[in-house]
């Protein structure tokens, strides 16, 4: 079969690799139908040193099933399933107080011989307690927002809840990219009236108003955080959602949020050390955040996307396939796509 490895900064390549093969009892293989590249897969192909062997690439995917171990009772052969980004077994004591992300008998896409995402098929380990079933079909128009379940929109939707988003707290999102987006989207879901969207891109910012941002700051910096105060009366807002995870990102969240207030940080850090001090002691501000537990929430979300109430797939804006993978990297490290979704 054919898949995405990165072999170095800006150099990714769709080569063929050995076909997943059930390998413990508890695999399933699945077709993947749709795949995407992930705003975290920009750091390395920004950053990665060259390297003599391609490192496999991708963690967002759904798909369907095509074979199963003896362990799996639960799942079969066309069964259309949805992948969250971390793999677990969903019985471990870590799993059932929904922190999936730290799964005793878990791990990562595209690690430690686990096929990733972006390729034709993948083996999936742990695949019972792994992925969840959707009531579609093939062809359905509703795949890129099922999709979004994989990553992005429950990264969005754990900053929010993380940060205790609800109808009585303001909101300000730091970042424009698909998680920001995602996390608007989140906290407009969870009841919140007042979201102002940092982010200084036109049409990003339009999709924002359309998930229900009520205010656009492009300022950054002082400037950026000084527009918040001035639009909440001086204070900042009750929460702060970071999706970008550089240092300025997170000084402009700091600089944002109310006293009393909470800062939820889902972008990958980029920076050794947070800068909170005395007067963040002081004004009582809680950090917090971290890598989303999708898997824990899939159930709660399928709903609304298969309902319709929800169209988190809307940050996709453009469709490659696996051939086009490379390219679609580059538009998004260039900013000329928000989010690439791959179809095999």
């Amino acid at each position: 079969m054919r898949a995405t490895l990165m072999y170095g900064a800006g150099d990714v390549r769709v080569e063929d690799v050995p076909d997943p093969e059930i390998q413990q009892p508890t695999d399933a293989v699945v077709r993947v139908l749709r795949s995407c590249i992930c705003g975290s897969d920009l750091w390395p192909y920004g950053s990665m040193p060259q390297a003599r062997h391609g490192e496999r690439m991708g963690h967002e995917f759904l798909g369907v099933v095509e074979d199963t171990g003896s362990d799996v009772s639960q799942l079969k052969r066309g069964d259309l399933v949805v992948a969250p980004f971390v793999w677990s077994d969903n019985t471990c004591d870590f799993c059932r107080e929904g922190l999936h992300t730290s799964c005793r008998h878990g791990g990562l896409w595209a690690r430690g011989g686990i096929d990733g995402g972006q390729g034709e098929a993948v083996r999936v380990p742990q695949a019972q307690g792994t992925l969840v079933k959707l009531p579609v079909a093939e062809d359905s128009d509703l795949l890129p927002s099922l999709l979004t379940l994989s990553d992005v929109f429950c990264t969005g939707h754990h900053c929010a809840v993380t940060a205790g988003v609800d109808e009585r707290t303001t909101v300000t999102v730091v970042g424009d990219g698909a998680v920001g987006l995602s996390a608007v989207l989140a906290a407009k879901r969870l009841g919140a009236e007042r979201i102002i969207l940092m982010g200084r891109h036109k049409d990003r910012t339009d999709l924002g108003r359309d998930f229900g941002a009520t205010d656009i700051v492009a300022e950054r910096g002082e400037e950026g955080i000084e527009r918040v105060r001035e639009l909440t009366g001086g204070d900042g807002t009750h929460t702060v959602l970071e999706c970008v995870g550089t240092l300025p990102a997170l000084q402009m969240s700091i600089g944002a949020v109310r006293a009393g207030g909470t800062i939820s940080r889902v972008g990958a850090p980029q920076y050794p050390e947070v800068p909170l001090g005395f007067p963040e002691f002081l004004n009582n501000i809680t950090l917090t955040g971290g890598v989303a537990p999708a898997r824990a929430y899939i159930g709660e979300l399928l709903p609304d996307v298969l309902e319709g109430r929800i169209q988190p797939g809307r940050v996709f804006d453009r469709t490659v396939g696996l051939d086009g993978v490379p390219d679609g990297y580059r538009a998004m490290a260039g900013r000329e796509a928000l989010k690439v979704i791959v179809q095999p």
